[in-house]
């Protein structure tokens, strides 16, 4: 699994003009399963992710999680995190598990962070998506398991 995070002040996802999913002050994760991925590494992931200090206490410190500041979140499926650019021009995105293996995992990483308390939409899992993000930092962070 290789995540994305991006600390947000807000985020938004559209698919065909329509408004799907939104978040205020948090993140945006970015989620790539890979081959291999295991369904139970979803809640190691999400562990990792609600206690990670990436925002700022009262002296501007990266001391707080995005428990501990009321944040909230939203998941967006992207394969191409896995996309391997060693040979050619096109990219492959043969490390990319199928599709009826990977949605599963990524809304169960969506109910993780729910069940740790932290408010959390999803984009649509391969629907085109335009993502709408803006980094507060920016501030990016990229986390494999």
């Amino acid at each position: 699994m290789r995540a994305l995070l991006q600390r947000v002040k807000s985020a938004r996802v559209s698919v065909d003009t329509k408004t799907i999913a939104e978040c205020g002050y948090g993140m945006v994760i970015l989620l790539g399963i890979g081959q291999g991925d295991k369904p139970e590494e979803t809640g190691v992931l999400a562990e990792k992710i609600a206690n990670l200090r990436i925002f700022e206490d009262e002296q501007g410190k990266t001391n707080r999680s995005i428990i501990e500041i009321n944040g909230e979140a939203l998941v967006v499926s992207q394969f191409t995190l896995y996309a391997d650019t060693r040979k050619g021009r096109r990219p492959s995105f043969i490390d990319a598990a199928a599709p009826e293996l990977a949605e599963p995992m990524v809304l169960q990483l969506a109910e993780d962070l729910r069940s740790r308390g932290i408010r959390t939409q999803t984009g649509k899992f391969g629907e085109h998506m335009l993502v709408e993000i803006h980094n507060d930092g920016p501030f990016t962070i990229w986390l494999e398991n």
